[in-house]
């Protein structure tokens, strides 16, 4: 599958193997980290960047393309729609079917609420999904939940919110036992105890895992204690294009649009959950992205436009080993357990450039220096530029088997194309894999708006800056937690008596108006548009 001038330098990447084993890359100073990030990580590109000129961000810079949807027209007219007509009601309405939406599923129900689920896909079509490595919490006798929240606070440029911050980390533990409880397949040793392993910006090996599908093992965990509960129901095929306001400014439910039929349906709910994940399927600055097909950042089109505000919109993560070869597979994710059980990445010479365990802001704008400043990366044959992660040299380290042992989904996967990556190395470059910001929570997961709650990726606040590798199934788990906790006590004490309405809509609209926006732009997205247009 590889070209003569990519076997080439294979070649010398083998070449420098033993070398490299006895010559450990030194990690960067602060200095020269700060300094690779400002001149080659996409977040520093001023032109991909832009002022919001209405909403309550208002002048704060987000990327063009997220600023396009969240100032965009509403797909409903409000002096047309009709609210006297309720299709269904429930305690608390929770929108999207990934973990955070699972998980508060859960408890929301445990805590006695109705419970009413509702998904743009099918149930479980996610990021947590799709997630690979594995899953931090601190249960080891050598680590502690402290030990976590410097190095998530420490990976996330010391932004952080930190009461989200010690939330996570102090949740941890009882999230693993809580999975496993339900009945999660976690690597485990003969013995039965837990293996924990490294991940980027990380001081102890607190990484949990299931081989190399660790999120589609939670999903599958969570899905099946949700669909297998009575009391949860679920509906598919029906994203929320608009929120429900009543006349105190409560959010008192949601409009959904049946993706088969057209029709729209009103949501009447006590509390409601935006869990609807990332925004990577906006494909900011022409990235490919790991993200699945719905990521196109609907929850924070519609609590923005309910006046929820949003943090740290300026700042996304790219993932340093995305798929950059072949073609067929280009964006998706290699999981950063390979560079955790070993693997280094070299240039085309076959020369470590940069210690692979750097966080993950860090590596991937080593790696864009190395392609486009120093012209030491890889050129495929449709000019896609990439370096080599070493992953034989797991093999080496850990004995033969370890590959397939470990990372056996990749593995079938690049077989696929006749590659071995237990004896090849793959090509790799910078992915778009995760929103770092969004719409800012407190830490039962409260909003801005009463009786919104946001749980996932699509809250945002715990990460900072940068999110470190295992810290996103956690995220979902522990807030998805939280919010259904929190929605459900609120859902109990709520009292009725206000009339829905619509008319965040009209003054959205007006907003627009005086700051001139006139494009016909909608949102939410719901389904990004790949389809070529016929002149």
């Amino acid at each position: 599958m590889y070209t003569a001038e990519m076997r080439e330098s294979i070649a010398k990447v083998e070449a420098s193997r033993q070398r490299r084993l006895q010559e450990r890359h030194p990690s960067m100073t602060p200095e020269e980290r700060q300094d690779v990030l400002k001149k080659f990580h996409p977040d520093y590109v001023e032109a991909a960047m832009r002022s919001l000129r209405i909403g309550p961000n208002k002048g704060g810079k987000t990327p063009n393309e997220l600023a396009d949807v969240l100032e965009a027209r509403p797909l409903i007219d409000p002096r047309a729609f009709d609210l006297s007509r309720v299709d269904l009601e429930t305690d608390v309405l929770i929108i999207g079917g990934g973990g955070a939406g699972a998980s508060a599923a859960l408890m929301a129900r445990e805590n006695g609420a109705r419970v009413l689920l509702v998904t743009k896909l099918r149930f479980g079509d996610a990021n947590t999904m799709m997630a690979q490595g594995g899953i931090q919490a601190a249960d080891k006798e050598n680590d502690s939940p402290a030990h976590h929240y410097l190095d998530v606070i420490g990976g996330g440029r010391f932004v952080n919110f930190p009461d989200l911050v010690e939330a996570l980390v102090m949740d941890a533990p009882e999230v693993i036992a809580w999975l496993e409880r339900l009945g999660m397949m976690f690597e485990k040793t003969p013995t039965g105890e837990m293996v924990t392993i490294h991940g980027g910006g990380t001081s102890r090996k607190r990484m949990h895992y299931a081989r190399d599908y660790s999120g589609a093992e939670i999903m599958r965990t969570l899905r099946d204690e949700v669909r297998n509960h009575p009391d949860i129901r679920i509906v598919e095929f029906a994203p929320a294009i608009e929120l429900v306001l009543n006349t105190r400014g409560e959010c008192a439910g949601a409009i959904l649009q049946n993706l088969e039929t057209g029709e729209r349906l009103l949501v009447k709910a006590k509390t409601t959950i935006i869990a609807t994940g990332g925004s990577g399927r906006l494909h900011y600055q022409n990235f490919p992205t790991t993200n699945h097909y719905g990521a196109t950042a609907d929850g924070l089109v519609l609590a923005y436009r309910v006046g929820a505000k949003l943090a740290f919109i300026d700042t996304m993560q790219y993932h340093p080993t995305g798929a950059a070869y072949p073609e067929q597979i280009l964006g998706q994710l290699v999981t950063e357990k390979v560079r955790g059980l070993g693997a280094q990445v070299c240039n085309v010479d076959g020369e470590q450039f940069v210690y692979p365990l750097e966080t993950r802001d860090v590596e991937a704008a080593a790696f864009i220096r190395e392609c486009l400043e120093r012209k030491r990366g890889i050129q495929t044959p449709t000019g896609q530029w990439g370096v080599w992660l070493d992953s034989p040299l797991i093999d080496v380290i850990h004995g033969t088997g370890t590959v397939a042992k470990e990372l056996p989904a990749m593995v079938r996967q690049y077989k696929r194309f006749g590659i071995d990556m237990a004896k090849e190395p793959i090509l790799v470059y910078p992915t778009l894999h995760y929103q770092n910001g969004g719409i800012a929570i407190k830490a039962d997961c409260s909003t801005d708006v009463p009786n919104l709650f946001v749980a996932g990726e699509a809250s945002g606040g715990v990460h900072g800056r940068n999110r470190l590798m295992g810290n996103s199934l956690l995220d979902v788990c522990v807030f998805g937690r939280r919010a259904g906790v929190a929605a459900a006590a609120r859902a109990k004490e709520w009292k009725d008596g206000a009339a829905l309405s619509l008319e965040h809509v009209v003054r959205w609209n007006q907003a627009r108006a005086e700051a001139g926006l006139t494009d016909e732009r909608t949102a939410p997205v719901i389904l990004p548009e790949y389809t070529r247009k016929v002149r």
